[in-house]
């Protein structure tokens, strides 16, 4: 790991920057103290980053889990009653991975991953373009379409003209510019600026702008404008941030369902998070996803025991990473330790970073995930890659991420149905020869219940003195559901001057009283023929 640290450093003080206002804001959106978001996002580093078998995933607090924990602390009475949640639900995570549930990863459509990648390049574009202007009345971090403070996504940009802080703006102006021209010519210019990253002097700009304008109505940014780390006066009221469970709680029903709902939700965002992030990911390394699944669990118990919020893989601080360079868990785990020690040594200088700046480094990230090329790539690709990857895309921006996903996997679960239904079999129509119809018809190599519906309106659309050869030889898998359907097609082609001739590895048999004899298939057995 540390062969890449060159790499992974610089990395790691961007995924950093990202880290940090998304820890603080989603923990704002979820109702709990702003400390636990950078609890989660600490041991998210540390921990998961040491356990997770991917190289370049990024782990912390996520969006999608703040309506659950907003909820569930009403529902429970109390932070520290959720917290006993949080550890039974990284508890049943660990079940998951021993399971070896995380091989439901592997069978998210490639076009919904690359929707849910695009979608969140739009939406975070679209949530930080307020904050790049100053207007900040919606928490760092959100995702979904209508907003805790009554507006929704479009709504609050449109807010902006009249809520513009004219330093925040011009400081924003500024990053974006030194952003642009650190990756788009100083990067290429020599080493210095591959190891010094635009964010970090993007930040330190930031800082002074607003330490140098403090006295000047005009330009001066209130501290509301700004990142928001609790500073404590002494160690211990440090120590005194910390939350523990309350496990006299543990016998309540409810503990136990807002432990399943976030163990299945923080579970399913991880997966698809690290099918997305291996897509990102230039080297192509694949993810064990039940590893994965051991990781986050542990992370969890850890978190919610010292009082953090409930943790997932997260694509934006993961895309982050990637775009900066990183190439190891090295990254991961000094963003960890760049949080637990900034929050200890130095709160108040990083109560100094004004949000646009953050903001600016985020719209770079949501452009390289939403770049308009792809919109073209995926629509030349045709309907059935580009219809589930726009309903992703549409279902993430209006509604939210999880929602987003879960419109286009049932979009591509139908064209994968259809897929199936076209591929079914294989029609050859001849000449009409001695007073009958020739035609061959020849099923694929694998057939299955979803299939039914193709074959059956292709044999009963067969006319009348019709000679069929009915080719399985290339068949592998035939579905009992479609030889019943065979057996019959043979009882009422009699009826219809029909003759079958059946080829088949097995042999070749003219009019066959019954393909479920042929078959030797016991009733709702299914017959491989390889």
């Amino acid at each position: 790991m540390f062969k890449t640290i060159k790499s992974d450093l610089p990395a790691s003080i961007v995924v950093f920057f990202v880290a940090l206002p998304l820890c603080l804001g989603i923990a704002l959106a979820s109702g709990a103290p702003l400390f636990s978001g950078l609890i989660a996002g600490i041991v998210g580093g540390i921990v998961v980053g040491a356990l997770s078998g991917s190289k370049i995933g990024v782990s912390g607090p996520a969006a999608g889990l703040a309506a659950i924990v907003l909820t569930a602390i009403g529902t429970l009475g109390g932070y520290e009653n959720f917290l006993v949640a949080v550890v039974l639900g990284g508890i049943i995570q660990l079940i998951f991975g021993l399971l070896k549930a995380g091989i439901i990863g592997y069978y998210f459509p490639s076009s919904v991953i690359k929707g849910m990648l695009t979608g969140i390049g739009i939406i975070i574009i679209l949530k930080q373009i307020p904050h790049f202007f100053g207007y900040d009345a919606e928490p760092e971090g959100a995702d979904s379409f209508f907003e805790t403070s009554g507006e929704n996504t479009f709504s609050a940009i449109w807010n902006v003209f009249d809520n513009i802080i004219l330093g925040s703006m011009i400081v924003g102006f500024i990053s974006l510019g030194i952003l642009l021209l650190w990756s788009n010519v100083l990067a290429k210019k020599g080493k210095i600026f591959q190891i010094i990253q635009g964010p970090l002097v993007a930040v330190v700009v930031g800082i002074i702008f607003f330490v140098i304008t403090q006295s000047n109505e005009s330009l001066a940014i209130a501290q509301s404008h700004l990142v928001s780390v609790p500073v404590p006066d002494d160690f211990d009221s440090f120590i005194g941030q910390f939350s523990f469970p309350n496990f006299s709680e543990i016998t309540n029903p409810e503990v136990w369902v807002v432990a399943f709902t976030i163990a299945l939700v923080a579970s399913l965002e991880t997966l698809l998070c690290v099918e997305a992030t291996d897509k990102l990911d230039p080297e192509k390394n694949v993810t064990p996803t039940n590893r994965e699944l051991l990781a986050q669990g542990t992370g969890n118990i850890l978190s919610g025991l010292i009082g953090g919020l409930p943790i997932t893989q997260v694509i934006v601080r993961s895309s982050a990473n990637i775009q900066s360079g990183g190439k190891s868990k090295m990254s991961a785990i000094i963003h960890g330790f760049l949080l637990l020690i900034s929050v200890i040594l130095i709160p108040t200088l990083l109560n100094k970073i004004p949000l646009s700046v953050l903001a600016a480094i985020l719209l770079i990230v949501g452009y390289k995930l939403a770049k308009p090329a792809l919109f073209k790539k995926m629509y030349k690709l045709g309907w059935k890659q580009s219809v589930p990857f726009f309903v992703t895309v549409l279902g993430i921006v209006f509604t939210d991420l999880l929602i987003g996903i879960g419109l286009g996997l049932m979009v591509g679960i139908v064209v994968i149905l259809l897929k199936s239904y076209q591929n079914s079999h294989f029609l050859h129509i001849e000449d009409k020869s001695n007073g009958k119809h020739r035609i061959k018809m020849e099923l694929a190599e694998e057939v299955t219940f979803f299939n039914k519906g193709a074959i059956l309106k292709e044999l009963d659309s067969l006319p009348r003195d019709t000679y069929l050869e009915f080719d399985v030889t290339k068949t592998r898998y035939l579905d009992y559901d479609i030889v019943e359907i065979l057996d019959d097609f043979a009882f009422k082609a009699k009826e219809r001057n029909i003759d079958i001739k059946l080829i088949s590895k097995r042999g070749i048999v003219e009019n066959p009283p019954s393909f479920i004899e042929f078959f030797q298939l016991r009733p709702k057995s299914s017959i491989s023929l390889s």
